[in-house]
């Protein structure tokens, strides 16, 4: 497979990432598996971007790359001006706790915490006050239609509630970069409408960006660009307009 293609951004566009030649295997020997090959792409600040493609095209392990919880083997990645492959460890984590905001797809709650710690963990990581990190939990919860929730454990929530509580804990710290994996899944069209107006809103800032992995093309009207992946590679990148129908394709791929 030859390496994804790089389309320039358009020169009013500041980037929030930039990805060349990205590579990532996994194993050793024989039983090593190249899962990136090579991987081109340049996330917009003001975008919302959108990584569609098969289960196991590598989706996960590239949005794990950009927010420095995996190393890449090999390429430059540039994450608000930041060298990502030459910082250290120690630096990488400041920097996520400081710029980035990731929606895991299991959740990752802490089950004996209720909503508002759990959404206050981030700040907290960060040295703020617990007065001041449950302030911001609360309206943050709220934002996300969970404020007659705020003081119930994960056990004691649906699993679309859930979902929103990971959210509101991505967004409490107000990151420049949101990562999301499946964000929509677990969530009923209404609710889905009303994170990716949360997203939304959080990408029109202009030191900001938006990368959701999904499957659910119940949300790609609210994508400004929809980066296809298959076997590895980014094989094409579609800019949207809000009016041009979306290639059959790329909807077959999101229900792949």
């Amino acid at each position: 497979m030859p390496d994804s293609p790089i389309k320039e951004p358009d020169s009013e566009h500041k980037l929030a990432a930039r990805l060349r030649g990205i590579t990532r295997s996994f194993g050793d020997g024989g039983a090593r598996l190249q899962v990136l090959k090579g991987i081109n792409l340049d996330v917009r600040c003001g975008d919302i971007t959108m990584l569609v493609g098969p289960s196991g095209c590598g989706k996960t392990t590239l949005i794990s790359i950009i927010a420095g919880t995996l190393e890449a083997d090999d390429g430059e990645l540039d994450v608000f001006g930041c060298n990502l492959r030459t910082m250290k460890k120690s630096a990488i984590t400041r920097f996520r706790a400081e710029n980035i905001g990731f929606i895991f797809q299991q959740f990752n709650l802490i089950p004996t915490l209720n909503c508002i710690e759990n959404v206050s963990v981030p700040l907290l990581i960060q040295g703020k006050s617990t007065r001041y990190a449950e302030k911001k939990a609360r309206e943050v919860l709220d934002r996300v239609g969970l404020g007659d929730r705020m003081k119930h454990r994960p056990t004691q929530l649906s699993g679309g509630q859930q979902q929103r509580v990971a959210i509101a804990r991505a967004l409490v710290h107000e990151p420049k970069l949101i990562i999301c994996d499946e964000p929509t899944a677990a969530l009923d069209a209404k609710n889905g409408r009303v994170v990716m107006e949360l997203f939304e809103s959080v990408a029109k800032g202009a030191e900001r960006a938006v990368i959701i992995v999904t499957h659910d093309n119940r949300i790609f009207q609210h994508a400004n660009r929809i980066a296809s992946m298959d076997d590895g590679s980014v094989i094409e990148v579609h800019d949207l307009d809000g009016v041009t129908p979306l290639p059959a394709h790329l909807l077959h791929l999101a229900h792949s």
